[in-house]
């Protein structure tokens, strides 16, 4: 399917708040933790304005979405419970979020252990 056509049919915060479960017009559902969605926020206060320029934060395993507000028909705003919510998650990135889950999370922790 064309990316551009991607569209969240559903979001579901999970009860403990650090679950967000969405399916796709694709048939596509994704479950997202909070905290990568948190380390990997779109926002320019995480990705800087450059691959060299992105930033690992550290300390966010217990991290909790609070709020999700749309963002007219293509994206949702994350707000998280550490004050976070500069982020806008489009369904595109969201889709491409649940399908590299476990390649962003690997990545993540490896740029962890570096700073270590």
């Amino acid at each position: 399917m064309n990316s551009a056509k991607i569209i969240a049919t559903q979001i579901r915060l999970h009860k403990d708040k650090k679950t967000l479960s969405v399916s796709f017009n694709d048939g596509f559902m994704a479950q997202l933790s909070a905290e990568l969605l948190r380390v990997e926020s779109p926002s320019a206060e995480v990705q800087g304005h450059g691959a060299e320029q992105k930033k690992t934060i550290s300390g966010k395993q217990d991290v909790r979405i609070i709020n999700i507000e749309a963002v007219g028909n293509y994206a949702v705003r994350l707000q998280f419970d550490d004050g976070h919510e500069t982020g806008i998650y489009s369904w595109v990135l969201l889709h491409d979020y649940g399908m590299r889950k476990d390649d962003l999370y690997a990545d993540y922790l490896r740029r962890l252990n570096v700073l270590i």
